[in-house]
């Protein structure tokens, strides 16, 4: 059996499950009418993230990351739709979104430069792996809050396991395809999950008092 279209699928699968937990600060959003406790900018390095590889797929070409690049840009242009209509801050929101598509298209001229399709599918490799490297280096900002609360509770279960898994499956498809950019880029990400699951499981409730005291 060929093993390729399989990790091809597990790819999708898991990514396409860790996409999806943007859905429930969507469903908060839209129940709450509030922005409240979450924040903007994640969605655009996200964005950001699914355009860039989306881009390196079409180069290279990889129907594995075209498809999940674009569904992964289009739930992301959603969730920034539905931020920016119940933000009471809509001139900041529209502010970063303005920066962030002249960034855009600056990295596209910039992209457009190479006339040689090598060096300009090593250059798109390369800032398609920084910033996914980035992307998962991000929630190690709240370890310290974690650490100090002695709670998990500012972290997503959920979306640790997925990521793992996801990440897990890009490194080995990388290494199939002997793509240094894919492989590379998420091995952070199967770390960094190791460690929030760790920190679920070392302040889980009741871990440091896991004796119960007997009622009289």
């Amino acid at each position: 059996m060929e093993l390729l279209p399989v990790l091809a699928a597990a790819c999708l699968f898991f990514t396409m499950a860790m996409f999806c937990s943007g859905l429930f600060d969507l469903w908060r959003i839209i129940t709450t009418k509030s922005v409240d406790n979450i924040q903007f900018p994640p969605f655009l390095a996200i964005k950001a993230n699914n355009l860039c590889w989306l881009g390196y797929g079409c180069w290279k070409p990889d129907w594995t990351l075209i498809i999940i690049n674009s569904i992964g840009a289009a739930l992301q242009s959603l969730y920034i739709l539905v931020y920016f209509y119940y933000s009471p801050a809509k001139r900041q929101v529209l502010l970063e979104v303005l920066t962030f598509l002249a960034l855009l298209a600056a990295a596209c001229g910039y992209f457009c430069y190479f006339p040689d399709e090598d060096t300009l599918l090593s250059r798109m490799g390369f800032s398609c792996s920084s910033l996914t490297i980035m992307m998962y280096a991000s929630p190690l900002i709240d370890l310290a809050k974690v650490i100090r609360s002695r709670s998990t509770r500012c972290l997503s279960f959920p979306l640790a396991v997925t990521t793992f898994l996801a990440s897990s499956c890009w490194t080995l498809y990388g290494l199939w395809l002997k793509d240094n950019y894919i492989t590379v880029s998420n091995v952070p990400g199967i770390v960094t999950s190791v460690v929030r699951l760790w920190l679920f499981w070392r302040y889980a409730p009741g871990r440091d008092n896991p004796h119960r005291p007997l009622h009289a």
